[in-house]
Parts: C-alpha cells; structure tokens; sequence
C-alpha cells in the first residue's frame, strides 16, 4: 500500500515505520525534520510542520495515499501548549485527509481515555501523572472529535498503559474501550509489537470508525 506516516522520527513512528517497510509497504514519512530517517527503496522523507501556516502544503503531502497514519507529536512533553496544539494538529491532519481524498486515517492514540470500570477512565484515576495530563486529554479530545467524524474512514489504537521498548512478538490481545489487565494487574505493550498491530488494522481492517486497544 501507499502510506503516509505523520510523525515518522517520533517513539512510535519510528516502530511504525520499521515495520510497514518491512511488510513491503511505501512509505512517504513526514516529519518536521527528516534528516534522522533511515536511507530504504520504499522511503520518501517529507518535511511539513503539521498545525504550521500553510495547511495546503499538508494535504499536498497526503494526496496520493491509500491511507494516513498520524503519530503526531506537538512539540513534545515540554510544549506548554501541548493540549492546544495536539487538538489544532489532529484537526488540521483531517482536514488535510479529506481534501487530499485519502480514505483512512489510523490515529496512534493514547491510553488515558480507556475505561477502568463503567464511566471511568484512566486519565481521571487518583495518581495519573500531572506531567501526562495535557497530552492525555488532547488525545481524548481527539477522539471525541473522531467519533463525530462522518467521512473519514477513521480508527483509533490506544495502546496498554504502559508503551515500552522491547521485543516484537506479535501475541497480544486486543480489545475495545476498555484497559486491558494481565493476570498480575499490569497493562503493558511493546512499541514493536503496538506496531504489529497497527500495520495489522492497516492491512486486514476490522475497527472502521472504533477505538481499539491491545496489552499482553
């Protein structure tokens, strides 16, 4: 397939994009800096600033795709107005998505809207970590957004809540709306393997217009 990955140098990009190359996937990777990506066949770099002042430039860079995944990144953890501009930069990714007539967004989502228990989420637990918190909301503002979304084709992966480097395996489970737990109470996933199952959601799509979610 024809992919564009927003946010290719990121955590997860960067996962992402190992694993759609090695799937034999083409990759036009965007990135506000492209220097750090890998030299590969199936690789395009293209520099473009998502929420910058030239919105047409983004849509120039998706128009073509059989599908857009956004691993957005607005500024990092220490961007004050990280809430604000996740928000404005997901918005401005759709907008971009439909006028360049992409068909699919997949979204790397966050884990902070997952359920706990009915009506409770994790973002709103005692002890969520204030340092997480505007990125967190962001993401579930984003997903808000997504569900009254009408034309996209839109899918959204939260993954366990605990993302970290390790091995690529390919045995999770997935499941929906709710956190994922393993028997010692712990949620937790590798990158690699979150980008198993992304790529996964890309090729054989079962969460059209759903947030779903995956952990060991």
């Amino acid at each position: 397939m024809n992919i564009v990955l927003i946010g290719a140098t990121g955590y997860v990009g960067r996962a992402v994009l190992e694993e759609a190359l090695n799937r034999g996937h083409r990759v036009t990777a965007v990135a506000r800096n492209t220097d750090s990506l890998p030299a590969h066949a199936g690789l395009t770099a293209r520099a473009a600033n998502v929420g910058g002042d030239d919105p047409a430039a983004l849509a120039a860079a998706l128009r073509g795709a059989d599908a857009v995944i956004a691993s957005f990144n607005a500024g990092g953890w220490q961007n004050p107005n990280l809430g604000a501009d996740t928000v404005a930069g997901y918005g401005q990714i759709v907008a971009a998505a439909k006028q360049a007539g992409v068909p699919r967004l997949l979204v790397v989502g966050g884990a902070g809207s997952l359920e706990v228990a009915p009506g409770q989420q994790v973002l709103d637990q005692p002890g969520f970590p204030d340092e997480y918190r505007a990125g967190a909301e962001a993401m579930r503002s984003v997903l808000k957004t997504l569900r009254e979304e009408r034309e996209l084709d839109w899918t959204f992966l939260s993954p366990a809540a605990h993302l970290v480097p390790g091995e690529r395996t390919g045995r999770f489970r997935l499941g929906g709306d709710q956190l994922l737990v393993d028997a010692a109470g712990e949620s937790k996933i590798s990158v690699q393997d979150y980008a198993v199952a992304l790529i996964d959601e890309l090729e054989q799509p079962a969460h059209s217009r759903k947030r779903f979610t995956l952990a060991y």
